[in-house]
């Protein structure tokens, strides 16, 4: 008879911790209550007919891929550290995917008037990456 120590092998290394997993967990419902409230405002208004349905879209657009990408950036993190978990690993996965998610939110409103271009672009980019590269470089 398998028992709930006889799944986990010494060789899998620790397993995830109650607090990352209920992270993870609360991460998934913000994800799928955001995705929710991003199919909610494509589906009943129309962004080009007005700039606050807009905005409020990319704002929900940026929320829902920020708390999508959040804790695929930790696990990445925690598989590559061999899986420990250190501390500030959370810290350094948020602020990623909130960079993440500002960078979706001001391509949806200057793509929703007509403002995105290729440099624009490769601006927001390089400006979001030199943000992450200045504070992951202070400690």
């Amino acid at each position: 008879m398998l028992h709930g120590t006889d799944l986990h092998s010494a060789a899998d290394g620790p397993p995830v911790n109650s607090a990352d997993r209920l992270a993870n967990v609360g991460l998934l419902a913000l994800c799928l209550a955001a995705w929710a409230g991003v199919v909610a405002v494509l589906v009943g208004f129309d962004p080009r007919a007005n700039a606050q349905v807009l905005l409020a879209g990319a704002l929900l657009l940026g929320v829902a891929v920020a708390a999508t990408v959040a804790p695929v950036l930790w696990l990445a993190g925690f598989a590559r550290q061999g899986r420990i978990a250190y501390r500030g690993d959370w810290w350094r996965a948020s602020r990623r995917a909130a960079l993440i998610g500002m960078v979706v939110a001001i391509f949806v409103v200057l793509r929703g008037e007509d403002a995105l271009n290729l440099p624009l672009a490769l601006f927001v980019v390089a400006m979001a990456a030199l943000v992450e590269l200045t504070l992951s470089l202070r400690r």
